[in-house]
């Protein structure tokens, strides 16, 4: 990402409203995009739930092999809930499979119920997530790795092929609390806001980035800065209202989310959010799409990213 610019992404639509996957309709979205020339392309990560998200790494692979262009992100993968040999196998295997795409967003995450069903208490989590990802980072960029951890120890384990970018993939890591920013500015090499935090948080977390950055004796100017948007074109706004209340009451359990952090109205009205989004910190604006994915995203191509590019 050119870290003096403003660019747009797009969320790949993830959670079927059928039992299965319109495979069609998700290959015609990717085509477009691609053609479209957008910064990268976006997925999320929910492995379990009620909401049947495709998983998303796999979901990637999927998009490397129908795309050319774009990059290609996760916000966020839940790495405390992973192996990270298996995770750095994976990550460099797509990696390779997209000719050096990959964005790998990583982040702890809210919720901490899911963590028995992976075999794991939510104690020490953050040790899990921060050993997790220096065995990553060095399977990435080591032939051989003999470390030992509190939760892995791994004596001369190689990972090969290791990823096209070098020395790494970028982690762009998502965070909330001043002590996950301070994380991001001290490992990270990004960071990208929440879908489900408002323009204002948002703005709050960009601000206290900063200063962690200069704390660290790191340049804010080299460090990508991202903010997913949930986002419908309807000039009938009661009725886009409804429809986000609705989504966001099934997806986070809190319909009132909608009011405080999605854009709806008419393109002229998403255009002045995104700019917003834009003003308080985001150099790349990931737009998702709720409904209507492909009309979006061919409406968002003419009326809306023109004017914030």
């Amino acid at each position: 990402m050119n870290p003096h610019g403003r660019e747009i992404a797009v969320a790949i639509p993830q959670f079927p409203r059928g039992p299965g996957v319109a495979v069609d309709e998700l290959q015609a979205f990717l085509r477009t995009a691609d053609a479209l020339g957008v910064h990268s392309l976006w997925v999320q990560e929910q492995v379990v739930g009620p909401h049947g998200g495709l998983e998303p790494v796999t979901l990637l692979a999927y998009a490397a092999a129908a795309t050319r262009r774009p990059r290609l992100g996760v916000a966020v993968i839940l790495t405390p809930l992973r192996s990270p040999v298996q995770l750095a196998k994976a990550l460099a295997s797509l990696d390779q499979l997209c000719a050096g795409r990959l964005i790998v967003g990583v982040g702890l995450g809210d919720d901490t119920t899911a963590y028995p069903a992976f075999g794991i208490t939510p104690a020490a989590r953050v040790r899990r997530f921060t050993e997790g990802l220096e065995v990553m980072t060095r399977l990435w960029t080591s032939e051989r790795v003999t470390f030992s951890g509190r939760f892995w120890t791994l004596h001369e384990v190689a990972v090969a092929p290791r990823p096209v970018q070098r020395p790494h993939p970028p982690l762009w890591f998502g965070a909330r609390h001043p002590d996950a920013l301070r994380r991001a500015a001290r490992l990270g090499q990004g960071f990208v806001g929440a879908g489900s935090s408002s323009t204002g948080e948002f703005r709050e977390q960009v601000s206290r980035l900063r200063e962690v950055l200069a704390e660290a004796r790191r340049d804010p100017e080299e460090f990508a800065v991202a903010k997913r948007l949930y986002l419908l074109i309807d000039p009938n706004r009661e009725r886009g209202r409804r429809r986000l209340s609705a989504w966001f009451a099934a997806h986070y359990g809190d319909g009132s989310l909608a009011d405080r952090v999605a854009l709806v109205g008419t393109s002229e009205e998403c255009v002045d959010g995104v700019r917003e989004v834009q003003m308080a910190g985001a150099r790349l604006v990931i737009l998702n799409f709720l409904f209507e994915e492909q009309v979006h995203l061919e409406r968002a191509a003419q009326e809306i990213i023109p004017h914030v590019t």
